[in-house]
This record gives structure tokens, sequence and C-alpha cells, in this order.
């Protein structure tokens, strides 16, 4: 073997490991950013002034928001996927419960991270993540209304469940009035808390996740 082919396979060797080892990296950083959700969620609190307490804020999309910044828009959804797989464990809903988190949280991260993708500065930071914590809203009236909410109909009735809310706000009708004024208005509010610690953070904490430190 000549010099150069031999130059020419030390440097191939040299891409591959280090292919390998920005793969091993990631999954790395997308397992400890899902149990670092996982742990978050754990962390809901109520707002009983604002909306009924069976309805919980937390900001467990915060992980998954960084990680589709720092490594990709479907890492940032395998983010969601496995902290609600790891939720599973303390289900109350048979997954139901999980499965919404999860198409809210991953309509969230999708949306910001493929925009912020697309040209990676603070400004396609913000506009990515507004736009997320928008789709999450609107995502989340048909996903409570179609599966959260049927779910939680086998041990509150829906009646009951309006009464709740008209508790707050009397001039509420129906469930998806319901939704409309207040769980969609909450969700993007949770979704905004998200962006703006990540804005806060991320500068210092993305060459940690990525390895560039």
């Amino acid at each position: 073997m000549s010099g150069s082919e031999a130059k020419s396979a030390e440097r191939r060797e040299k891409e591959q490991k280090a292919r390998l080892g920005g793969k091993t990296r990631k999954i790395t950083m997308i397992g400890m950013l899902s149990a670092l959700a996982y742990v978050i969620m754990m962390f809901d609190f109520s707002i009983p002034a604002l909306i009924p307490d069976f309805i919980k804020m937390d900001f467990s999309e915060l992980p998954a928001l960084i990680g589709a910044f720092a490594l990709g828009p479907v890492e940032g959804v395998l983010i969601c996927l496995v902290k609600n797989l790891i939720h599973l464990m303390r289900s109350t809903t048979g997954g139901v419960g999980e499965l919404s988190n999860f198409i809210l949280g991953a309509s969230f991260v999708f949306t910001a991270g493929m925009i912020y993708k697309s040209k990676k500065s603070r400004k396609t930071a913000v506009i990515g993540s507004i736009a997320g914590a928008l789709v999450m809203a609107l995502v989340s009236i048909p996903s409570n209304y179609f599966l959260t909410y049927p779910v939680y109909a086998k041990f509150m009735p829906i009646d009951a469940i309006v009464a709740a809310y008209q508790a707050i706000n009397p001039n509420v009708n129906g469930l998806l009035g319901c939704l409309i004024v207040f769980n969609a208005p909450f969700t993007l509010v949770k979704g905004l808390g998200s962006v703006l610690i990540t804005l806060l953070i991320y500068k210092k904490i993305s060459p940690i996740i990525k390895g560039t430190y």
C-alpha cells in the first residue's frame, strides 16, 4: 500500500470512528434528556383559579425542545416518546393520557426544531418556538376532545367536567367550548414557559449536548 493510500485509509477510519462516536453521544443525550423530562413531568402542579385542578401544569417539554434545537427535530420527538413510554409505568389513563401528551409535545418540538433547522439563529429559534407553542395549543383541542376526555368520562361524567370549567367561567358552554376557552390558552402558556426557559439557558448548555465544549 502506498503512502497516499495508507493516509486515505487512516482518514476514512477516523471519520468512521467520529460518526460512530457522534451516534453514540446522540443516543446517550436522547436518553438523558428523556429521563430529565420524565422527572420534570413528576413535578406537575395545579392552578385552580385559572383552570380545573384535574389539569396540571408542567414543563416536561423543555428538555425535548432543547434536544430539538441541539440534536434535531426528530430527536426532539424521540425524547417526547421515550418520556411518555417511561411514564406509562404510572399511567392512570391506560396510556391515553401519555398518547395525548406525546402528540402535543411532538407537534411542539418538531415544529420548533424544523424552523430552527432551516436557519440556525436566535431569531429562527424564537419564531420556531412560538410557532411550535401555537401548533401545540391548536392540536390540544382535537387531542383532548377525541382522546383524553372520552377516557375521563368513564370516571367523571362530561357534565361534571364542564361544570368544573363553568365554576371558573359560567359563560362557557359544552366541552368543546371549554377546550377552546381554557385548554388551548393554557397549553399555549405551558409551551411559552418552556420557550422562555430554553432561550435563557440554551446557549450555555448546547455545547455540552453537542459535545463541542
